[in-house]
């Protein structure tokens, strides 16, 4: 009996074609994009400023009084909160009058 095999290693180029490819795809629709949302998201932490009116993550509203390399020093109704630059969400003007969706 005589059985027929392929040549070992045949096949293989297309394999690694394929498996580019899918990472390729990969990259385009998972990663690239998650990457411009962390440096636009950088780039708006950076642009606060003292007197910019925010909101946090948590929901709590108040105006920037001191700018620290990582943290804010925020005055709301109560008093004076420290926060971490990670923890506001969006300016005052936004959260009151969010821009239109694009259709």
């Amino acid at each position: 009996m005589i059985l027929l095999q392929g040549q070992p290693g045949a096949g293989g180029g297309s394999q690694m074609v394929m498996m580019l490819l899918i990472m390729g795809v990969f990259f385009v629709f998972m990663i690239w994009p998650q990457m411009r949302k962390q440096k636009k998201a950088k780039a708006y932490m950076e642009s606060l400023e003292k007197g910019n009116k925010i909101v946090t993550t948590g929901g709590i509203h108040g105006k920037i009084v001191v700018v620290s390399e990582t943290h804010f020093v925020i005055e709301m109704e109560e008093g004076k909160a420290k926060i971490e630059k990670s923890a506001v969400s969006m300016e005052l003007t936004q959260a009151a009058y969010p821009a239109p969706a694009a259709s």
